[in-house]
């Protein structure tokens, strides 16, 4: 386990305009006022797993170069629809099937809901995290950083007075969203403001976010 004097702290913000991400000394501390929520926790064993439980540098070129090569020849091919579905329940509730199992969406606490099933904007800001964190484990690997665990925290702001519709000069949906990096590696400052970089640049769910996306609705 690397030092806790050797943590570091990173922020990306996503929101009305863009923070820019800053290296900080670690410290733990609390975080008072409401706001939603997610962390992801890298495991510790990240960096000293064997070559069964996690690819290395080759491993993981060699997974994607056949693949960058089609992209190049092919550019239509690297164009791939992602698909979401959701079934309507009762109380209000939106059951989603991912991959690994059903979730049932429903009213956050502070629009009437009950708290006992997921609230959509809780799941938004994980998949920001989710995003965030296999992103970053991917750059580490390219670069050869080596990570002993970590943690990725996203939080959001929400005036519910938007969706609710009580004051229409509120905006619905998140004010500003703050993703935190908490890293236990002895990489430099120069490749941990790299890897910041380029988790930045190429997380997908990330730049969705923060540049916004064309989006439709049909019925």
């Amino acid at each position: 386990m690397v030092a806790s004097e050797s943590q570091w702290k990173d922020r990306l913000c996503v929101g009305g305009s863009l923070c820019s991400h800053s290296l900080q000394q670690y410290i733990v501390g609390s975080r008072h006022g409401f706001h939603a929520g997610s962390n992801l926790r890298l495991p510790e064993e990240a960096s000293r797993v064997t070559e069964k439980l996690c690819m290395d540098r080759e491993q993981l070129r060699t997974a994607q170069a056949p693949l960058k090569q089609r992209y190049l020849t092919d550019p239509a091919s690297a164009l791939v629809t992602l698909r979401a579905e959701g079934a309507l329940g009762e109380n209000a509730t939106c059951s989603v099937a991912t991959s690994r199992a059903l979730v049932e969406a429903g009213l956050h606490p502070a629009t009437g809901g009950t708290g006992l099933a997921a609230c959509s904007g809780d799941m938004l800001l994980q998949a920001l995290v989710a995003c965030a964190g296999v992103t970053l484990s991917a750059v580490a690997t390219a670069l050869g950083i080596k990570l002993s665990g970590g943690t990725l925290t996203a939080e959001g702001d929400i005036d519910f007075r938007g969706t609710l519709g009580v004051a229409k000069d509120v905006p619905v949906g998140f004010k500003e969203i703050r993703l935190y990096a908490s890293l236990n590696t002895d990489a430099s400052p120069s490749q941990r403001e790299k890897l910041l970089a380029l988790t930045e640049r190429y997380c997908v769910v990330y730049q969705t976010l923060l540049n916004g996306s064309k989006i439709s609705i049909t019925l």
